[in-house]
C-alpha cells in the first residue's frame, strides 16, 4: 500500500466523503449536514485520510469543553484490514487530547463487532446502550467511552 496522510476536511472533500458514506452506511449524511458541520459548528472537527491525493476515509468529532464525541468514522472497504482505520482513529483521539478533552465517547452498532474490537484496542469500554438508535433497522447502539488522561 502507498503512503497515507491525514488532513483537515475541506468543503471540496464533501463529495468524496459522501461517496464513502454511501458505501459504508445505510443512512448516509446529506451534503447539507456536512456543510453545516464544516461551516457552522464551532465544536466540530473533521479529517480526511488520503492515499495519493484520493480521499479513502474520514473521521469527525465534536469537542465540547473536556468531552469529545466521535460523530462518524469510515474507510472505504478495500482499505480495511491494513490498520489504516487504527491510524485514523488514533489521530482523532490524539487530536481530542491536544484540545484538552479528558473523555471520548462514540456510538457503534451492536452488530459491528469489528469496530468494537478496534475501539477496545484504544481502551474504550461499553458504557451503555441506546435502544433502537439506528433508524434504518432500529438496531441498538452501544455507547463506548474512555478516559483520556
Amino acid at each position: 500500500m502507498a503512503e497515507f496522510s491525514i488532513r483537515e476536511m475541506q468543503s471540496d472533500d464533501i463529495t468524496a466523503v459522501m461517496h464513502i458514506d454511501k458505501v459504508c452506511f445505510s443512512a448516509p449524511w446529506s451534503r447539507e449536514i456536512y456543510e453545516q458541520e464544516l461551516e457552522k459548528n464551532d465544536f466540530a472537527y473533521y479529517f480526511v485520510m488520503e492515499e495519493s491525493g484520493n480521499v479513502v476515509g474520514y473521521a469527525g468529532l465534536w469537542i465540547v469543553e473536556d468531552d469529545a464525541q466521535i460523530t462518524n468514522i469510515a474507510l472505504l472497504p478495500k482499505y480495511r484490514g491494513y490498520k489504516i482505520g487504527e491510524k485514523l482513529f488514533g489521530f482523532s483521539m490524539q487530536f481530542a487530547m491536544k484540545l484538552g478533552a479528558s473523555r471520548l465517547s462514540l456510538e457503534v452498532r451492536e452488530s459491528n463487532i469489528i469496530a468494537q474490537k478496534l475501539y477496545r484496542k484504544f481502551g474504550l469500554v461499553p458504557g451503555g446502550v441506546r435502544k433502537r438508535y439506528y433508524p434504518d433497522n432500529n438496531e441498538d447502539a452501544i455507547v463506548m467511552w474512555v478516559n483520556l488522561n
